[in-house]
């Protein structure tokens, strides 16, 4: 049986962090809570959560900012992080998912949409325990221990949303995408971000697999883009 997420609860005020561990409790998962910025970090080194909830408020260290260093740390890059905050205006949604939170949620919020947003998140964060190996057209990926590498074994570095896209690509062959469904399927219905976003990091997984593996990812003309050893 597998082990329940652990969610790590990063909040100043104790009132808001015993309210969200209560309801996460209650749907199953485990919890964690922080105070600060530092607490957090180290919590996420020892305990290694599935996921972080983020105040962007915080006296010392903010949210925001704990986040740019956690995407810019090899091993925290990859966390999933939902961002919890007063701030309801566009300029700082764009703010929080330009600092690479995956999630943004305004107080006050119900336990309930948390819960769904999380749940969300997840599904597209963390690959299922019991998903195995995919290989097709001499790409190996590999869900559960996040590496891709070629037929040869030699390793290819992907950077997290290149893996996401990638590992969704390799799991819906021979079907034409649009910009606006890879969004939805990749990067979730509730990110702010252009559809042009889907080019730059189509460029990116060309680039990361090489020459030897670019055909595979095709653009349809008038369309978007499809994943296919069909030429």
């Amino acid at each position: 049986m597998s082990r329940a997420r652990r969610i790590l609860i990063v909040d100043d005020e104790s009132a808001i962090r015993e309210m969200i561990a209560m309801a996460l409790e209650l749907a199953g998962y485990d919890t964690l809570e922080a105070s600060d910025a530092k607490t957090a970090h180290a919590l996420i080194v020892d305990e290694q959560p599935d996921m972080m909830l983020l105040d962007w408020m915080m006296p010392g260290t903010s949210g925001i900012e704990l986040a740019r260093r956690l995407r810019a740390e090899p091993a925290t890059r990859d966390l999933p992080i939902i961002m919890l905050t007063a701030k309801a205006d566009e300029d700082n949604k764009v703010q929080g998912l330009e600092a690479g939170i995956d999630d943004y949620i305004t107080k006050p919020f119900s336990p309930k949409e948390l819960i769904a947003r999380l749940k969300a998140v997840l599904r597209r964060s963390l690959p299922d325990v019991d998903e195995g190996v995919i290989s097709v057209g001499g790409i190996i990926l590999d869900p559960v221990s996040h590496r891709v590498s070629d037929a040869s074994g030699e390793s290819l570095n992907l950077g997290p949303t290149e893996f996401k896209l990638l590992n969704f690509f390799m799991t819906h062959q021979d079907r034409a995408y649009s910009r606006g469904q890879l969004l939805d399927m990749v990067w979730g219905g509730n990110v702010y971000v252009e559809e042009r976003t889907v080019d730059v990091h189509i460029r990116r997984l060309r680039k990361a697999i090489g020459q030897q593996h670019e055909h595979l990812i095709q653009t349809v003309r008038g369309t978007g883009y499809r994943f296919s050893t069909k030429i």
